[in-house]
């Protein structure tokens, strides 16, 4: 799992700078959370999502971006509430998850969105 500031998602994600139109630069699915230290459904998420980016190493990157720290993303995405979580294909649109999940409702996520099973 790796923690996303402005510059590492534009090399990794999506170049909102240079681009108008969505294209995802990675090479497998993604998830995105955007999270803040001070929220207390976040920190249940957390280690979910620990869990998940050990489970699913080599076939989904997980990444993590504080709202906090990293404003303009949250706002590029619309972020109004958090946690939420960005389940991005490789060739499709991005689709985003409001509030907390338990594990499975992230992996039947995954495994409809991404048609990624472990």
């Amino acid at each position: 799992m790796e923690f996303l500031t402005k510059e590492s998602f534009k090399n990794k994600v999506f170049n909102f700078e240079s681009e108008t139109e969505w294209k995802f630069l990675g090479e497998k699915p993604a998830i995105i959370d955007f999270y803040a230290d001070w929220c207390g459904p976040c920190k249940m998420v957390a280690p979910i999502m620990d869990e998940l980016s050990k489970e699913y190493e080599g076939k989904v990157d997980i990444y993590k971006i504080d709202t906090e720290a990293e404003q303009e993303l949250a706002a590029m995405f619309q972020i109004r509430s958090i946690p939420s979580v960005l389940f991005i294909p490789i060739a499709e649109q991005p689709r985003m998850a409001v509030g907390a999940l338990p594990k499975n409702g992230y992996e039947q996520a995954i495994s409809e969105i991404f048609n990624i099973t472990k």
